[in-house]
């Protein structure tokens, strides 16, 4: 995900979104806001193993919000640093071992508050170093790679390595092409991917394997119109989108199934007035009660989106739901980069 136009990006002009539910900005940018200031709740700590990531998706949101400037930026790159390892890599919060996810994570916020500069001023390594630790984590014979130095393999890796290394400047340093091939051997008869060669299709992995093809130059490998299809058939009939066939809907499949939708030119496949219906109905922070879910609770006081109607907040389902809304063209977002 990017905040800058790409290849891939599509928008769905016009539309009908629901003049009854509409998106609670400014409880979102609280809401997000709040986020640092509960170090007094046992969640806060139970969670610091997902904080760098979270920095990244609350950060990804303000800006898609039209509020970028809502989280102070010195303090966001100092506290992205101090996650650094002398080996290049980033771990989720000080003292946390070093992690693909987590690299990835740091690059990208970094980009966002445009402070590369930073990195290599004030970095235990300089924009080179964490290009080498993700690039070592790549196996030489089949192109996979591993998220950290114990070796588990996963595309979600392979397709954050081409992405922090493309912002960086930095695909040299891999082999992309055995990357590439790795990929299309994870690809299946239905024309969607999984985690590896043989695995289940899966929305999540088909975003990172199709958004690693497409940082590739290699979307010629994608059977789009089979892909259409699998991702379309996601869609049920209360509007939102499951990750795989017989499973309950989820907010966050609103950015995997559509941004993948979008890389291969077909996000009207999916009924966009359904899809934002959903999204909103998952707000905490609506003023009205929903005509869709009339026994909803609703706080006016607090911002956020859940996974589905009723369940709780998170920042996680926050920025994917946001995001969801920005690929098909919902009023005052911000566009976004499917990839």
């Amino acid at each position: 995900m990017s905040l800058v136009s790409g290849p891939g990006r599509a928008q769905v002009a016009g539309g009908n979104f629901p003049n009854e539910l509409q998106l609670v900005v400014e409880k979102h940018v609280k809401y997000i806001q709040s986020l640092d200031k509960r170090k007094d709740e046992l969640e806060y700590w139970l969670t610091e193993h997902l904080r760098l990531n979270g920095v990244y998706w609350g950060l990804t949101a303000l800006h898609l919000l039209g509020h970028p400037d809502a989280l102070p930026r010195d303090d966001t790159v100092e506290f992205v640093l101090s996650c650094q390892h002398d080996n290049g890599g980033f771990g989720p919060a000080p003292g946390h071992d070093a992690h693909m996810l987590y690299t990835v994570s740091a690059v990208q916020i970094l980009v966002t508050v445009d402070a590369l500069d930073e990195l290599e001023k004030r970095g235990k390594t300089g924009r080179e170093g964490v290009g080498r630790y993700i690039a070592q984590l790549q196996n030489g014979d089949d192109g996979s790679f591993a998220g950290d130095e114990w070796g588990e393999t996963d595309t979600r890796f392979l397709f954050g390595a081409l992405n922090a290394l493309s912002l960086l400047r930095l695909l040299s340093y891999i082999d992309v092409t055995k990357a590439v091939s790795y990929v299309h051997a994870c690809a299946n008869f239905d024309g969607g991917y999984g985690v590896s060669p043989g695995a289940e299709s899966h929305a999540g992995q088909i975003f990172v394997c199709v958004g690693a093809l497409a940082i590739a130059n290699r979307m010629d490998l994608v059977d789009k119109d089979r892909l259409g299809s699998w991702l379309s058939e996601r869609q049920l009939d209360n509007g939102g989108l499951n990750g795989r066939p017989e499973k309950l809907e989820d907010v966050c499949y609103s950015w995997w199934v559509m941004s993948s939708l979008a890389m291969i030119g077909k996000l009207d496949w999916i009924d966009k007035d359904k899809l934002s219906n959903f999204i909103l109905r998952c707000q905490v922070g609506l003023t009205t009660t929903s005509a869709f879910y009339p026994d909803q609770p609703q706080d006016p006081e607090l911002g956020g989106i859940a996974d589905r109607p009723g369940d709780a907040v998170d920042v996680f389902h926050t920025v994917f739901g946001i995001a969801g809304l920005s690929l098909i063209g919902y009023p005052r977002l911000k566009p976004v980069d499917p990839i």
